[in-house]
């Protein structure tokens, strides 16, 4: 089964990055603010003012509503380009937060950065005085750089332990990775945990609601997934236009050591990457509200 439904990414010529629009109605891009503010509705490339960057438009009905963190998927040329811009559903109707996507030190992750900021970061991106991992240190808990919101109570990572990592399953539910192999018996309980939870599925005898959600996951105990960082988890969910997971949740050496059993919770949607920390007991509440799209991943960090 192909892992490669959609058209791959144009290529780039040097000092090209790729504008990608994943926001469609009725097969039109859509490109909100972020056209008009570069001077480029009608034209195949456009420049920040004043940057000297070239931005390839880059547009196809079958990117609609393709994560971000495909994008090192459909890359055609080597080297990639360092990073992609990306004008998804948020930016058009939620925000004027671009989604920049990482397509070089680790593909797949993302950080959200404002219009009227776009020149300024993509010029010291090219330039070398600003990196990658700056955007990821300086991001609000709603993926912004430099945004107007609290920080996060834990930061994403911009380290990796190795690099090599094989795709994920490709399922519609949450994914559970062991990442930690330290501890077979607080894995084990973690396992069992999920397994009550689920024998225990259907409505309570005493008619009572209860606020808690059963977490429903694809576990998977590989040690081919030893040492997985948050950052590069959005690169590895198959890219299907189906059985697409909402978030994927990591077991690690933190998960595996306290009683709360803190799992490394990463997005896949609105800022590729991310990462939280939830309670394992908390995690089906996440998981569900996120599916439904009443909450955004940003509330949870």
């Amino acid at each position: 089964m192909s892992f490669m439904p959609y058209p791959k990414l144009p290529r780039t010529a040097p000092g090209e990055l790729p504008l990608i629009s994943t926001c469609y109605e009725k097969g039109r891009a859509q490109w909100g603010r972020v056209l008009p503010a570069l001077g480029g509705e009608t034209r195949r490339v456009v420049m920040p003012p004043g940057s000297g960057i070239r931005l390839r438009v880059a547009k196809h009905p079958r990117w609609d509503s393709l994560p971000g963190g495909h994008m090192p998927a459909l890359v055609q040329q080597q080297p990639a380009p360092p990073f992609a811009v990306l004008v998804d559903s948020a930016c058009v109707y939620g925000g004027d937060g671009v989604l920049l996507v990482d397509l070089r030190h680790i593909p797949g992750r993302g950080v959200r950065v404002r219009i009227r900021q776009l020149r300024s970061v993509v010029e010291s991106l090219a330039g070398g005085s600003l990196h990658f991992d700056d955007l990821v240190r300086g991001m609000d808990r709603f993926g912004f750089y430099q945004g107007a919101n609290d920080q996060p109570a834990v930061a994403t990572p911009t380290t990796v332990a190795r690099t090599g990592f094989p795709h994920l399953p490709a399922v519609e539910e949450t994914l559970l990775v062991r990442t930690d192999f330290s501890d077979a018996a607080s894995w084990q309980a973690i396992v069992s945990f999920l397994d009550e939870a689920s024998a225990a599925e259907g409505p309570a005898e005493d008619d009572t609601f209860s606020e808690a959600v059963d977490l429903i996951a694809t576990v998977v105990d590989d040690r081919a997934f030893e040492d997985l960082q948050p950052p590069q988890v959005p690169a590895l969910v198959p890219c299907r236009i189906s059985a697409r997971p909402t978030m994927v949740a990591l077991a690690d050496a933190v998960t595996m050591s306290g009683p709360e059993r803190l799992l490394f919770v990463v997005d896949l949607y609105d800022t590729p990457g991310q990462a939280a920390r939830i309670r394992l007991d908390e995690a089906g509440l996440m998981a569900v509200n996120l599916e439904l799209s009443n909450m955004d991943f940003g509330d949870f960090v």
